[in-house]
């Protein structure tokens, strides 16, 4: 078991690319979860991330997860007729120093 906050990096396929990204055992997972929920695989929802994002893409990927999981979190207190599987969010552009 990985201990919590520790860091895994992983290889993926960004456009043909392969880059490695460190992020959280509990970041893999739920991007996982999220690619599994839209039909997609990690590399293409990677790579969906990735054409929006501006600066570092771990940290794109968790701001991405974040967002995500706030949807969810704002679906599940809308009445149970209104609920919906929330729409991905873009991911918001950084500002880079300098």
């Amino acid at each position: 078991m990985a201990v919590v906050g520790s860091v895994q990096k992983r290889s993926v396929i960004i456009a043909s690319h392969r880059t490695s990204v460190s992020l959280e055992p509990e970041f893999w997972a739920a991007l996982k979860d999220i690619a599994q929920r839209r039909d997609k695989s990690i590399n293409e929802l990677v790579t969906e991330i990735d054409g929006q994002r501006r600066g570092n893409l771990s940290s794109a990927l968790r701001v991405y997860v974040l967002t995500y999981l706030q949807g969810r979190l704002a679906s599940a207190s809308e009445p149970r007729e209104q609920a919906t599987e929330p729409e991905p969010t873009p991911v918001p552009e950084t500002q880079t120093p300098g």
